[in-house]
């Protein structure tokens, strides 16, 4: 749903994703697997688009 979403310009893709990893931290997840997990990590890697 959010690469629909993002696809289509109703969501920033970058923040969408990182606020999605956080929340299922903040849950309590120990580990997360996702489809973004590549993505995620060269954006933390790379400083967060900055």
């Amino acid at each position: 749903m959010l690469k629909a979403a993002c696809a289509n310009g109703w969501l920033d893709e970058q923040a969408a994703v990182l606020e999605t990893m956080v929340a299922f931290k903040r849950a309590g997840a120990d580990g997360i697997l996702s489809y973004f997990s590549l993505q995620v990590a060269r954006w933390l890697r790379d400083g967060l688009g900055r």
